[in-house]
Parts: C-alpha cells; structure tokens; sequence
C-alpha cells in the first residue's frame, strides 16, 4: 500500500470519526429522544384513561339502596363496561396520533442532520396537503365527528338511535360511518359528518305515559288511590324487576272534556322496556277500575258525553 492509499485511509477514518462525535451523536440522541418522549406520552396517555375510568366507575358506584338504585346498579354495570371500551379505543387512537406526529419530527430532524434539504420537500409538502385538504375535506370532516362521538359517548353498538335520515339499531361504530339497521331490516350506512342531530332512545331510562279516562263525577281521591295501588302491586311484580325502575306515579288529573276526567300515570322504565311496560300498567289500570266500580265516561253519539270534537254539545 502507498503513501497516498494510507493518507486516504486515514483522512476518510478521521473524518467518519468525526463524523460519529458530531452529526452521527446527534442523531442518536435525536433517536433516542423521539423513542423515550413517544414512551412518556404513552404512560401519559394510559394514566389519564385508567384515571378516567376509575372515577366513571366510582360514580356508578355510588347509589342509594332503593329499588330505582339497585336497578340503576345493574344497568351502570353495562354503560361502565361501555365506557372502558370507549375510553380504550380513544387511548389507542391517541397513542397512533403520538406514534405518528413524533415519528414524523424526528424523521425530518435526522434528514436535515444528514444534509437532505427539507425546503423543496415541505414546499412540496404544503402543496399536497392543501390540496388532499380541498378534496378530503369530507373525509376529514367524517373523522373529526366520529372522534367527538367516541368521547362523548353519544351512542354505541346495540342502541336504538334515530339520526333524522335513519332510525334502527346501531351495528356497528367506526370514525367514518355508522351502521345501522331499520326495523325492516335494512341496512343504512349514515356518514359521521352528516349527522346533525342523534336522538338515542337507549340511554338512561325512559318515561311510560298512560292516560286513564273516568266519568267527571268520579271522586279524583278515590280514582287516584285505586291507580296507586294497581302501580304499586306492579312494581312489587318480581316479573318487572329489571324492566321498571320504580313505582309509578299518580300525576293527577291531566285534562277534563265535558263529562270525561283524565288521570295521568307516569311509570320510569328501562329504555328498551317502556313499550311493554305501557301496555301491562295500562291492563293493570283498566283491571283496577273495573274492580273498583269506577265508571267510564258517558258515550254519545259525538264522542264521550255526547260533545262533539270542540267539546259542545250538537
């Protein structure tokens, strides 16, 4: 080997030995950074979901004794499960997010360490997002809304759910669309974008509304206390443990037509349950009446108490 082979090799150690101590050193401390602050987020990101899921389910947890509340205890069971599924799926897209966004930063501090010129790549960059940005503004419209019904729980898999274009069961939940299916069994694919209004009809409970018409010179105690108690050997009913949440209540009197008094019986119900429950309290209440000797309203020729539809006489 000659004098100048040994030169070269010696300048080309030295440099990648310089090379090593200065730009290669940063780039290992560039790499290493991005891997422990995508650690610490992620810890973050895990900490605040357990957190969040221990005070939803203390919350559930503190109920009273009554019948309201042990039932209340046995549906929180399910909405509690619920909410950790949710708030796993938002701590898994949250960590994507982190895994990306920091991937990305360090990706482009190691290509501008290397001597790659980021210039004309972010020029490019910015161009092709402005546009993707004009032609997937819907996409990214449909994602930011099914992000937002994630977190606020607005509706899951298994509801009933009207979204004013389609009312059916939902089937399933993703970021872009969401599946459901009508009572005729048809399938309707609604973009998370274009729902402006959910009305969930299985959240919470939901209120079963029953009208009982009597005669106007029925004494309204009476009638009252007979429907109390009609209600009151209905939730006693084993049958309806989980299907009504308490005893239903005498509202009072709700309207008088001419001869007909209306009494208003109001019944908290499980969501999916309030169907049924309206129609067994309404049999119970008709029963009672019947048992009682509490008379009906005087049918005429024009209706109850022979008025017609404006309530006068013909």
């Amino acid at each position: 080997m000659t004098d100048l082979d040994l030169k070269t090799t010696f300048l080309t150690a030295e440099r990648i030995q310089d090379w090593l101590l200065t730009d290669g050193l940063r780039i290992l401390l560039t790499v290493v950074l991005a891997f422990v602050v995508r650690w610490l987020l992620h810890r973050l990101i895990a900490r605040v979901v357990r957190t969040m899921t221990e005070r939803t389910g203390a919350r559930h947890d503190d109920v009273d004794g009554s019948r309201a509340g042990r039932i209340w205890a046995q549906a929180t069971g399910q909405a509690r499960a619920r909410h950790q599924q949710r708030m796993a799926t938002l701590g898994s897209l949250l960590r994507s997010m982190v895994t990306f966004v920091v991937g990305l930063i360090a990706t482009l501090t190691v290509m501008d360490l290397v001597g790659i010129p980021l210039g004309p790549l972010l020029a490019s960059a910015g161009v092709g997002g402005v546009a993707l940005g004009f032609g997937a503004q819907s996409l990214v419209k449909d994602f930011l809304s099914g992000i937002f019904m994630i977190l606020e729980d607005q509706y899951g898999v298994g509801d009933v759910i009207d979204t004013g274009e389609a009312t059916g069961t939902v089937e399933e939940v993703s970021l872009r669309v969401t599946r459901l299916r009508d009572a005729d069994g048809v399938t309707w694919y609604v973009r998370n974008g274009e729902v402006l209004r959910i009305g969930n009809l299985s959240q919470h409970r939901a209120t079963a509304i029953v009208d009982v018409p009597v005669a106007y010179d029925e004494d309204v105690a009476r009638v009252t206390g007979v429907l109390r108690e009609a209600g009151e050997r209905m939730a006693a009913d084993p049958t309806w443990e989980g299907r009504l949440l308490d005893e239903p209540t005498v509202a009072g009197v709700e309207s008088i037509t001419g001869q007909t008094m209306t009494i208003r019986v109001l019944a908290e119900t499980s969501p999916g349950a309030k169907v049924e429950v309206q129609r067994e309290l309404r049999q119970r209440l008709k029963s009672a009446i019947d048992g009682a000797g509490i008379k009906a309203p005087p049918v005429g020729p024009f209706g109850y108490g022979g008025f017609g539809p404006t309530g006068a006489k013909p």
